[in-house]
């Protein structure tokens, strides 16, 4: 049974023998149950000379923009995890490229792993999560509808990287 706070009645929050930080125990066994940070996995995805983005149909930032991206789920690879992601938000057929930045949110614990690919096929629809879909040009991005910061880091990471093969992945903005 859960108390008020969503925990299972016998869990509380301690710190564990041998370890530094607080953790969710059980107070019957003792078994620790870890809470990490969630993986998020997306792509910069090109066609033509354009970049493909959402219109959210979801909150948080329901009617913004973004690139597809969502939840790794579980058994899955980040590379899979982004296409899958595009196709549920785009319904776009997606070939990835490479690894274009892994991002740390840390006030939300997220690890954003960013991907460039390009469309497989031209055809894309907006999935349930999006209201719309489009292909943008650079100078059509609209920049003050965007839904998170990650978003502009990565769409800045991407213009600068362009078709660059020599680069390590990019990391936070300062």
């Amino acid at each position: 049974m859960a108390d008020t706070i969503g925990k299972p009645a016998n869990f509380h929050h301690t710190v564990p023998e041998g370890d530094e930080r607080e953790r969710l125990v059980c107070k019957d066994c003792g078994f620790i149950a870890y809470e990490n940070p969630r993986v998020i996995a997306g792509a910069v995805v090109e066609h033509d000379g354009k970049i493909l983005m959402c219109r959210r149909a979801i909150h948080p930032q329901m009617g913004k923009w973004t690139i597809p991206a969502g939840y790794l789920e579980n058994g899955e690879a980040p590379h899979e995890g982004a296409a899958r992601e595009a196709w549920e938000e785009a319904m776009a057929r997606i070939e990835i490229r490479d690894l274009l930045a892994v991002y740390a949110v840390r006030h939300i614990s997220q690890v954003h792993m960013m991907y460039r690919a390009r469309l497989a096929t031209p055809e894309f629809a907006p999935g349930v999560e999006s209201l719309e879909v489009a292909l943008f040009a650079w100078d059509e991005i609209p920049w003050n509808e965007l839904a998170f910061p990650s978003v502009h880091w990565v769409l800045n990471h991407y213009r600068e990287a362009e078709d660059r093969t020599d680069f390590a992945p990019f990391t936070n903005p300062a």
